[in-house]
C-alpha cells in the first residue's frame, strides 16, 4: 500500500477522530463537566439540569433519524459538516445567555450535531474503509470519544477558579472552532459508486430479523446504562463529602480509559468474537456503574471511571462496526437505526434521575437502575450467542 494511501488513510481515520472530540467531547460532555459550575453560579436545579440533558437527547434521536432515513452520501457528507458548524455554534451559545428555554434550544441542536459525528461521520468513514480496502473497524474513530472526554475534563479542572461558567463556555467554544478546520478539510467528499478501488461489488449482508431484534434490545439496555454515568457522573462524585473536588479528574480517567479502550475491543472482537467482546464489555460496566455507591474512596472512583469509560465506549464501537459491515453500500442506516434505540433509552434516563434527586432521593438511586439494565443487555448478548450457535450448527448439517 502506497505511502500517498497510507497518508490518506490516516487523514480519513484523524477527521473522525477530531470530529468526535468536536462534536462528542466539546458540545455534549462539557455539559456533564460544566453542570457543577452551572448549579452553583447560574441556579441550574437538579430538575433543569437533567432535562437540559434530556432535550439534548431528543437532539441526538432526530440526528438518529436522519442517519437511518438518508441513504444519499452526498448528502451525508453535507449533514456532517452541517454538524461541525452547529457543534461550534451551540457550544459558543451557552456563554451568551442564562434564559433556561435558550439553553434548551441550545442543546437540543448541539445533540442534533453529536448524531453527525458519532453515527453520519462513521458510515462515511466505514464506506471510505471499505471502498479502499482497509480493515473494516471503528476503533480508531471511537477514540475521539475518549479523546473528547479528556479535552471536556481537562478543560474545566483548568478553567475552575479562574473563570465563571460563561468564560468557560466560551473557552471551549473557541477550542472547538479550531478542532473543526481539520475535521472538515481532512475527510474526503464520498465515492457513491457501490465498487470498491480494486473493482470488486460491494454487496449487503444483512442477519435475520430476530437477530436484529435482540440486538436492538441490548443496544437499548446500552444506552440507557451509558447515560446516567455520562450526564451525572462528575456531580455525583461530588456530591459525596470524602470526594469533594475530585470530579473532574474520575472524569478524566473516563477519558483516559475510554480512549486506547476502543482499539483493544477491535483487536480482542477480532481473536474471540464481537459477541464474546459485547459480553465482556457489558460485565466489565456492569461493575464500573456500581463502584461509585458502593464507596467514596478516591480510588475506587477512579478504578469505576476507568471501567465504565473502558467499556461503554466498547459496546458503541463494536455494535456500529457490525452495523456497518452488515450495510457496507449505506452503513450509517443501520447505525442510525440502533442509534434511535440507544437514543430513546437516554431521552427517558436522565429526567428520571433528575426527578429522583430533586424529590429526596439521589443520584446513586438512579445507578442501581442503570446497572440492572445492563444485566438484562447481557442476557440479551447470551441469548444471541445461543442463536449464532444454533445457525452455524445449521450451516454445517
Amino acid at each position: 500500500m502506497g505511502t500517498t494511501d497510507d497518508k490518506q488513510h490516516l487523514k480519513v481515520l484523524g477527521s473522525g477522530l477530531l470530529g468526535l472530540i468536536l462534536t462528542i467531547g466539546i458540545a455534549r460532555f462539557c455539559y456533564t463537566t460544566l453542570l457543577p459550575v452551572m448549579q452553583s453560579e447560574a441556579g441550574l436545579s437538579d430538575l433543569a439540569g437533567g432535562y437540559l440533558a434530556t432535550i439534548n437527547y431528543i437532539g441526538y434521536m432526530c440526528g438518529a433519524v436522519l442517519a437511518a432515513t438518508v441513504g444519499n452520501l452526498k448528502t451525508k457528507d453535507r449533514l456532517y459538516r452541517a454538524g461541525l458548524i452547529t457543534a461550534v455554534i451551540t457550544t459558543l451559545g451557552m456563554a451568551f445567555t442564562d434564559n433556561i428555554w435558550l439553553w434548551g434550544v441550545l442543546r437540543f441542536f448541539s445533540g442534533l450535531s453529536s448524531a453527525s459525528g458519532m453515527l453520519i461521520s462513521a458510515g462515511l468513514i466505514m464506506n471510505w474503509l471499505l471502498r479502499h480496502g482497509h480493515r473494516p473497524e471503528l476503533g480508531i474513530h471511537y477514540a475521539g470519544a475518549g479523546l473528547g472526554i479528556i479535552v471536556s475534563g481537562l478543560a474545566a479542572e483548568l478553567m475552575l477558579g479562574h473563570l465563571d461558567w460563561h468564560d468557560q463556555w466560551l473557552a471551549v467554544g473557541i477550542i472547538g472552532s479550531l478542532i473543526a478546520i481539520p475535521a472538515w478539510r481532512w475527510l474526503p467528499r464520498p465515492d457513491t459508486s457501490h465498487q470498491t478501488k480494486a473493482g470488486v461489488p460491494l454487496q449487503d449482508n444483512p442477519p435475520s430479523r430476530r437477530w436484529l431484534f435482540l440486538l436492538g434490545i441490548m443496544y437499548f439496555c446500552a444506552g440507557y446504562a451509558y447515560v446516567i454515568s455520562a450526564t451525572f457522573l462528575v456531580a455525583i462524585v461530588e456530591a459525596q463529602p470524602g470526594l469533594q473536588g475530585e470530579g473532574q479528574i474520575v472524569w478524566i480517567f473516563v477519558g483516559l480509559s475510554a480512549t486506547p479502550a476502543v482499539i483493544l475491543w477491535d483487536r480482542f472482537a477480532r481473536q474471540q468474537g464481537e459477541l464474546n467482546a459485547l459480553l465482556l464489555a457489558f460485565l466489565i460496566q456492569i461493575v464500573g456503574i456500581i463502584l461509585p455507591v458502593v464507596s467514596d474512596n478516591l480510588w475506587v472512583a477512579l478504578l469505576s471511571a476507568m471501567l465504565y469509560g473502558g467499556s461503554f465506549i466498547g459496546i458503541v464501537s463494536l455494535v456500529l462496526a457490525m452495523a456497518g459491515r452488515f450495510y457496507p453500500t449505506k452503513p450509517a442506516k443501520l447505525m442510525g437505526k440502533l442509534t434511535l434505540l440507544y437514543g430513546i433509552a437516554q431521552i427517558g434516563a436522565p429526567a428520571i434521575a433528575g426527578i429522583i434527586a430533586d424529590r429526596g432521593g439521589s443520584y446513586a438511586d438512579s445507578l442501581y437502575i442503570a446497572a440492572a439494565i445492563s444485566v438484562l443487555g447481557a442476557g440479551m448478548i447470551l441469548i444471541l450467542k445461543g442463536i449464532q450457535a444454533q445457525e452455524v450448527a445449521l450451516k454445517s448439517a
